[in-house]
């Protein structure tokens, strides 16, 4: 329900986007992401049954060239994909492990420093409904907070204030 939820929230701006899922799980929000027009979706994902997971999932949907999978850390993987002067995203989706609130913070510093966020790219992180996350993170600025169930989701962009 929240993941048709986020995507209602994005509307048409997923057609024609690259989407980066971070700890993608079964991958179903990149795929989602995919079902809707992106163009291209990478996945990342450490845990090796998971990893399975979205590669038999992207399979039975004959999802091929559009889409990558990493099995990796996620920081891990940040670094490598900048390396690789990845292509810059338009969506970055986070969800770590709820008990894990270190990734968090780990995670949203390391995309605050990365070339994969595009200057209009939207950063989402889902997270318990009880775990606030910061208004601002370095160049980040958290712009909404969708609350539903146990769980929420936090959106940032980056913050172009200027200082005078």
């Amino acid at each position: 329900m929240l993941r048709e939820t986020l995507f209602n929230i994005l509307g048409p701006r997923v057609e024609g986007s690259r989407f980066l899922d971070l700890f993608a799980g079964t991958g179903a929000v990149g795929i989602e992401a995919l079902s809707r027009g992106a163009l291209s979706a990478v996945f990342v994902e450490d845990h090796s049954a998971a990893v399975r997971l979205i590669r038999e999932n992207l399979t039975s949907l004959d999802i091929k060239s559009e889409a990558r999978v990493i099995a990796s850390d996620v920081l891990a993987a940040i670094t490598k994909l900048d390396k690789e002067h990845a292509l810059v995203f338009d969506f970055i989706f986070l969800d770590p492990p709820y008990a894990n609130k270190n990734e968090y913070d780990g995670t949203l510093r390391a995309l605050e420093k990365s070339s994969l966020v595009g200057e209009l790219a939207i950063v989402i992180a889902e997270h318990r409904k009880l775990f606030e996350l910061p208004a601002s993170l370095g160049r980040f600025e958290r712009f909404r907070v969708l609350r539903q169930g146990d769980a929420a989701l936090t959106f940032y962009r980056r913050s172009f204030a200027t200082i005078s």
